[in-house]
């Protein structure tokens, strides 16, 4: 595992649980509003934090934290993901794990193998827009299988995006809403601008008021049984 940071304490990132993050480094998206760039380019990253370090703190903090954070850049990239969740597992935690949808055959692999409890999946967009908001080319059939693959698990799971002003409209959300329908839980995240991010060329500093933040969320709820 190819560890970038660890937080070694939250109180809101696993809904319901007091846990630790760990945030892996690398990613294969390049989102222009990215607050983690540190995680996902190459010339910005650190030196790694051996992963003993991180297993020896979770070990004596056994019966005090609840749940494990996995989160990135894209934690699906790591090849020995499956290895490090088990010793997780064997703790006794629960583990929470955050991804872009891209990679929908590992994560169903883990998901058969028991070793996550809850899912976070970011949709950036309508899958048309994927290209252009991911920064990369994207095959949007593999996101696509992955919402099947976490809408039909028995896993606690929550779908989210970030708004963007200049990136994603109402309509915009109106589609995703429509390609997520039905599903139990749907987070939209405002945007704020803190100077922190991958691209700024294709973004501006205006958010969306409270008054245009209602307008989606009323439209998520007629969608999302959670919105």
């Amino acid at each position: 595992m190819i560890i970038g940071g660890f937080q070694k304490f939250s109180l809101i990132d696993y809904p319901g649980k007091i846990g630790a993050i760990v945030f892996t480094q690398g990613c294969n998206f390049r989102c222009p509003y990215c607050h983690n760039p540190e995680l996902v380019k190459p010339r910005m990253f650190k030196e790694p934090i051996p992963e003993e370090i991180v297993l020896d703190f979770l070990e004596k903090r056994r019966g005090m934290l609840e749940g494990v954070v996995i989160t990135g850049g894209e934690p699906l990239l790591q090849k020995d993901l499956s290895i490090f969740l088990r010793n997780i597992k064997k703790m006794g935690y629960a583990i929470k794990l955050d991804t872009n949808g891209s990679f929908p055959e590992r994560l169903k692999e883990i998901i058969n193998d028991k070793l996550v409890d809850y899912i976070a999946m970011d949709i950036k967009a309508p899958l048309e827009k994927y290209g252009f908001i991911s920064g990369v080319n994207v095959n949007t059939e593999d996101i696509r299988r992955s919402i099947k693959i976490i809408m039909h698990s028995d896993l606690d799971y929550q779908f989210r995006t970030t708004v963007v002003k200049s990136l994603l409209s109402i309509e915009d959300v109106k589609k995703i809403c429509e390609l997520i329908n039905s599903a139990r839980s749907y987070v939209l995240q405002k945007f704020k601008f803190n100077g922190k991010i991958i691209d700024s060329s294709l973004l501006n500093k205006e958010e969306y008021d409270e008054k245009g933040i209602k307008r989606f969320q009323d439209i998520v709820a007629n969608f999302i049984q959670g919105g």
